[in-house]
């Protein structure tokens, strides 16, 4: 049961399994771990490939399916340390790294050191053009 402090409406939850053995606790965790593993697949699929890849061998598959997966973990342990550049999603943290990437390439092609750059420097700013929140200075 859960309750809204605001409205002081309640919630209710109906949920079954087929071990009647199994405490009420450890139920609802497992129940919450489900959804959590649901999410990660959505993320995989929809962020990092994993719905979109055109491998048919078996080494193959499992490198891209163990790939999309990673990279929803990793992303979530990168996305809190980005914080402070106002990144507020997965997709704002996909674009500012691209745009990261191509700057650096740019720069180093003009013979440049593109480390001299900072993170917050204007020109890593302007290449973030694919970002859906502006940045919070």
């Amino acid at each position: 049961m859960k309750r809204n402090l605001k409205t002081g409406r309640v919630a209710k939850a109906l949920l079954f399994s087929d071990d009647l053995e199994l405490p009420y606790d450890k139920l609802i965790d497992y129940y919450r771990l489900r959804f959590q593993i649901e999410f990660n697949f959505r993320d995989a699929k929809q962020y990092w490939g994993l719905e979109d890849f055109m491998n048919i061998k078996e080494t193959q598959v499992t490198n891209a399916a163990n790939f999309s997966l990673f990279m929803v973990t990793f992303s979530k342990l990168l996305l809190p340390q980005i914080e402070s550049l106002g990144q507020k999603s997965i997709l704002d943290l996909k674009a500012t790294f691209r745009a990261r990437k191509y700057t650096r390439r740019i720069i180093n092609s003009l013979s440049l050191n593109a480390e001299e750059f900072l993170i917050n420097n204007p020109v890593f700013q302007a290449a973030e053009l694919g970002k859906i929140h502006e940045n919070v200075l």
